[in-house]
């Protein structure tokens, strides 16, 4: 095949000219995204860029995950539950891609990553603002973590917002209670402020549930909703758990905890425990 058949010529109708159009780049603000990654190794290390790229790709999910939450959020809220549930999926198939980037990651050497350790000082994922907030806004409330974001007013206020509003779970206890299933009062009134806790009266009314799934068909369905909202979530602890336990075995993390030891116990953490509890009553 020549060269000139394997060149694709650009149509005439395709824009080239951007002096006064909006562009790609300028949609995404390219300029500022592509310059925010400033490795900090001297000389530079070259798997210092994937760190910060893995790091940064996080966050912007993140974000994602947050806006979608507080979405579905709104619209339980509204008793639009439908809507609510489409937010929910998107957030799963991004919890499916944030798990599978541990495994870009992991392609860090222990030797790679100790040449540029150093230079992340206490820097720790521990003290992403947008991850608590999504742990809050899913139930796994600590007001004791306030402390670390005391030095930074926006990601203060970001994961104290979501220590005071109602989770996810709350919600969708409320909506239940409004169209009729007996939830405790006791739950309704709760304080939003605290993690949420296993509470064995809400297993009968979820037992009912899944034994007639097709009378109790919306809520049925989004009690599996959630179940894989918490699935994901402890897949992905446990993909960063191994990830560092492959990266720096059984150092202590940068932020100062105890690092493998301190996110296995994370995986003791539950969002909706009384949807696990129904199976064994069925």
């Amino acid at each position: 095949m020549s060269v000139e058949r394997n060149t694709r010529e650009i149509e005439g109708t395709v824009v080239t000219d951007f002096d006064d159009r909006m562009s790609y780049g300028g949609y995404l603000d390219l300029e500022t995204l592509l310059s925010a990654q400033r490795p900090l190794s001297d000389p530079e290390h070259h798997d210092e860029l994937l760190f910060i790229v893995q790091h940064q790709t996080t966050e912007l999910w993140l974000k994602l995950v947050l806006h979608e939450l507080a979405a579905a959020c709104r619209l339980l809220r509204k008793d639009q539950l439908a809507p609510a549930l489409k937010c929910i999926a998107r957030v799963k198939h991004i919890q499916k891609t944030l798990t599978e980037q541990w495994s870009v990651l992991a392609t860090l050497t222990p030797a790679e990553y100790a040449q540029f350790r150093g230079v992340l000082g206490n820097a720790s994922g521990f003290q992403s603002a947008q991850y608590r907030a999504v742990e809050f806004t899913l139930g796994n409330k600590n007001a004791a973590m306030l402390r670390v974001f005391a030095s930074d007013a926006a990601a203060h206020a970001l994961v104290e917002q979501a220590l005071q509003a109602p989770s996810l779970y709350d919600e969708f206890l409320r909506l239940l209670a409004r169209t009729g299933y007996p939830i405790p009062e006791s739950v309704l009134e709760r304080d939003v402020t605290k993690a949420w806790t296993y509470t064995p009266e809400l297993v009968p009314v979820f037992t009912e549930v899944y034994r007639d799934p097709q009378t109790h068909w919306a809520a049925y369905e989004t009690c599996e909703e959630l179940v894989d909202l918490e699935d994901n979530f402890q897949l992905w602890r446990f993909r960063h758990l191994k990830t560092v336990e492959r990266i720096i075995g059984q150092k202590i993390g940068t932020g100062g905890s105890s690092g493998v030891p301190f996110l296995q116990r994370a995986l003791d953490l539950t969002f909706f425990p009384e949807l696990y509890a129904v199976r064994t009553e069925l």
